[in-house]
């Protein structure tokens, strides 16, 4: 059972939703996100990453850091740049890039199922990270951003869901821009309740972007829930904010990895050393570097490109994680030869989001600060649900969704002294 709700939106005036949004946070470094502030100074970045208003050099995990971004959404909503809205709703949103177009329900779900399971992870959160975004929330009592949420295909509404979802984007939207190269369109759900009563036959969520803001949801509940002594339970801290899209609507592209050094090999060895763990091939100039199946990766060393497909019978596909082809490569390849113990915190291996393509791969090679890069096949919605399911976590940076939620669309308040929103 999946329980949503509607919730009392902060969302910009049409004629401000493109200047206001944002790429997400976790997205893009301090310094893009400056450059992507400038010269905008009602953008919500300023909101979402409000170190960029100190100097270069300052603690973003100063209290004064939080305030500001409090302080700014609060600017906004003064100036009516933004409006909180008096009452609840649905809404449904609308992805479009390069001819693939998704459709999600905007809507509040309980941090009681992300605790319970209900609402299912694969990825494990990094302590400051989950910590910064929980001190984001204490401060502002307001849900920024949303998590990105799915649901299987196969659920018993799923098909009801979807069909409802369509049917609600025939209404005037409520706003509709481009951004990014991603048109972005906002409506408002009219019947509130058929939404909640067909989500109630969904088993279960999956989080496919935002588990620390997941996790920072769930902590915030519990700790407002201990510092208040009327707790209910219905509370507004209690929801964390969400869009939930079908399954099979979303795209994951791959996350590319970039290695500093060899090792201490030459070329010659490594490639000597590949060479041992599968097939491998040069590919011809001209020709792709994207993987077509899973088991196979690309690997630029130099100026040119070789392919490693690794024995299909040395793969074992009873198990969720093994099987993955980020996790073959750091089993087999970084851990082994290049001696890259903890991806998560080595700074010798970068990630490079799919969006980017094998020329930014390319290029960070050609650079020399890169000795080697790796273009990846990306993890499938299967493969990501099946860890899920079996409470497993994914390798860090398996996956990479594209088109990304816009930042700055909308936006849920949690006061403790608020009433619940029914």
């Amino acid at each position: 059972m999946s329980i949503i709700h509607p919730f009392k939106a902060i969302r910009p005036h049409p004629p401000h939703a493109a200047e206001v949004s944002c790429p997400p946070y976790d997205v893009i470094s301090t310094a893009e996100a400056r450059d992507l502030a400038e010269g905008r100074p009602d953008s919500y970045l300023r909101v979402i990453r409000p170190e960029i208003e100190f100097p270069e050099g300052a603690d973003p995990y100063a209290a004064e850091i939080y305030e500001r971004g409090r302080a700014n959404l609060e600017r906004l909503l003064d100036r009516d740049v933004l409006v909180e809205e008096d009452e609840a709703g649905l809404f449904v949103y609308r992805l479009v890039r390069n001819g693939h177009r998704q459709l999600g329900l905007v809507c509040t779900v309980d941090a009681a199922e992300y605790r319970g399971g209900t609402i299912r992870r694969h990825e494990k959160t990094r302590p400051e990270k989950e910590d910064d975004r929980t001190r984001h929330l204490d401060v502002s009592s307001v849900h920024a951003e949303p998590v990105f949420l799915a649901f299987r295909d196969d659920a018993p509404t799923a098909d009801d869901i979807r069909t409802a979802i369509v049917a609600a984007t025939t209404d005037r939207p409520l706003m509709h821009f481009v951004g990014d190269d991603v048109t972005h369109t906002l409506w408002r759900v009219k019947d509130v309740d058929a939404f909640r009563g067909m989500f109630l036959d969904v088993p279960e969520l999956y989080i496919a972007d935002g588990h620390h803001r997941s996790a920072a949801g769930a902590r915030i509940a519990t700790e407002r829930a201990a510092r208040n002594p009327d707790h209910r339970g219905d509370e507004e801290y209690n929801r964390i904010l969400a869009v939930v899209f079908p399954e099979s609507e979303l795209r994951i592209l791959p996350y590319n990895r970039v290695v500093r050094d060899l090792d201490g090999m030459s070329e010659t060895e490594f490639l000597d050393r590949l060479g041992s763990l599968g097939a491998l091939e040069a590919i011809a100039e001209g020709s792709s570097a994207e993987p077509a199946d899973a088991g196979s990766i690309c690997v630029r060393l130099g100026s040119t490109w070789h392919r490693l497909t690794f024995d299909d019978d040395s793969i074992d596909r009873n198990d969720p994680i093994a099987c993955l082809d980020v996790a073959l490569l750091q089993d087999r390849v970084l851990g082994p030869l290049l001696s890259i113990g903890d991806p998560r915190t080595d700074d010798r291996i970068g990630f490079v989001g799919g969006s980017r393509g094998v020329d930014e791969l390319e290029r960070l090679v050609a650079t020399g600060e890169w000795a080697v890069a790796f273009s990846m096949h990306p993890t499938s919605m299967t493969e990501l649900l099946r860890v899920a399911d079996a409470g497993e976590i994914m390798p860090p940076k398996s996956t990479w969704f594209e088109p990304k939620l816009r930042s700055g669309l909308f936006a849920h308040r949690f006061e403790t002294s608020q009433e619940p929103v029914q």
